[in-house]
């Protein structure tokens, strides 16, 4: 078959490349002059299936509602969005509640596991250098109430495969003597083995070098502006240098792929979510950190990637504005080096690399694969704040479906027809 994968970050990559392996001939366009140019680009760099539950608990909510138009604040919900999240909104509001919260917990984390195999055969496949690390993630709480649900969430995802290892805070310290600085204020934490961390960009522009020498059709710069139909089936795409005519289609543009969608009459429930991050050069100080953390009370990931520290997090809702904003950095960096006052005392943070991003998110949490209803089209979007983790599974579903093949994992609760 010919197909035409529409979107050049992680989740359209490994399509490609799983859809190249099925022997099929494929063409990948993207908007963007290079791979990974938007919300692959400088993500939280960490592959967690451990961080798998969905953003909309009620904690989140309240917390956002208290948030509103706070610039300081880790959630944050412009006024001027509220408008467009009507719909959205509900439903985001109603797949908070305990069990519909739990459910899509347990895909989320049924996906991942997956997915995080499936990466450790694809790094033993090509053999790509993407600053990779195979020591676990830490998650490390402040608050007991905080701890208590984590551990919850925990015992969920134990059950899809998601091991972990519940720390006081002496133990968190042995593991990361980084964090030796606050201590006293931690309440405990979990650490995840399986978990891992590596430079998103640089993974998925090697696999793109790759698969391009391998026969992918790799198309950059050129815009696809709309679906072109027959029969009730999409068979071309119109882009800004020509048609490209194709057996199928997938639909792999992350926050922008409702916009797509909806010239074939599909709606998608997802909303862009902006996120930051901020890059530092900690070469040569011993006080940075080893382990990836994850602190969920302040909303930011750190990773480190070589001599590099990737600090990340906030959502934002403020519809497709793109625009990096100084104070959000700021407000991420001063989260993040808050764990290491050791750190944040001789790190230079005026030469960081400022980064914003659209998440898709869907409304209830986990993505969207597989048939958008519309023949010759398939969807591998809505990932959130999870396109790292969840990519090579996905990737995998998608081109496992459109070849005909059953998927190696239940896809209940991962496809379109869950929103009946």
């Amino acid at each position: 078959m010919q197909i035409t994968v529409i979107g050049g970050g992680l989740v359209g990559v490994t399509t490609a490349w799983y859809l190249l392996d099925e022997g099929h001939s494929v063409t990948l366009v993207d908007r963007a002059e290079e791979l990974a140019s938007e919300a692959s680009h400088a993500n939280g760099a960490m592959l967690h299936a451990s961080h798998a539950e969905p953003w909309n608990t009620p904690r989140a909510i309240g917390q956002l509602l208290r948030w509103i138009g706070r610039e300081d604040s880790p959630l944050l919900l412009r006024p001027r969005e509220i408008p467009h999240l009507a719909g959205w909104g509900l439903g985001f509001l109603r797949y908070s509640r305990p069990h519909h919260h739990a459910r899509n917990t347990a895909v989320n984390a049924r996906l991942a596991v997956y997915s995080l195999a499936l990466m450790r055969e694809l790094e033993q496949q090509v053999a790509i250098d993407y600053t990779q690390r195979h020591e676990g993630i830490l998650k490390i709480f402040r608050s007991l109430e905080e701890l208590e649900t984590a551990r919850a969430d925990s015992a969920l995802m134990a059950d899809a495969g998601v091991r972990h290892e519940a720390l006081t805070p002496e133990q968190i310290i042995d593991r990361e003597p980084a964090l030796a600085g606050i201590e006293s204020s931690l309440s405990g934490g979990f650490f995840y083995p399986d978990d891992a961390s590596g430079d998103a960009r640089l993974f998925c522009q090697r696999l793109g070098e790759l698969a391009s020498r391998r026969g992918l059709d790799l198309r950059l710069g050129e815009s696809v502006h709309r679906f072109e139909c027959r029969d009730g089936r999409v068979h071309a795409v119109e882009t800004d240098r020509g048609r490209i005519e194709s057996d199928a289609f997938v639909l792999a543009t992350g926050a922008e792929a409702p916009r797509l969608a909806r010239q074939v009459g599909i709606h998608l429930p997802i909303r862009p979510v902006k996120g930051y991050s901020a890059t530092l050069s900690v070469a040569g100080l011993e006080s940075a950190p080893r382990l990836p953390i994850i602190d969920d009370g302040r909303k930011v990931v750190i990773t480190r990637l070589g001599d590099q520290l990737r600090i990340a997090g906030t959502a934002e809702f403020a519809g497709y504005d793109k625009t990096v904003r100084p104070k959000r950095v700021e407000t991420v960096l001063h989260q993040g080096l808050a764990n290491f006052p050791a750190l944040a005392a001789e790190v230079d943070t005026t030469e960081a690399e400022r980064w914003a991003c659209l998440r898709p998110m869907t409304m209830d949490g986990p993505p969207i694969l597989g048939p958008s209803g519309t023949p010759g089209l398939y969807l591998n979007t809505g990932a959130g704040h999870l396109g790292w983790t969840f990519a090579a599974g996905a990737g995998r579903v998608v081109a496992d479906i459109i070849s005909g093949r059953e998927p190696a994992i239940d896809l209940a609760g991962l496809t379109l027809d869950r929103y009946g």
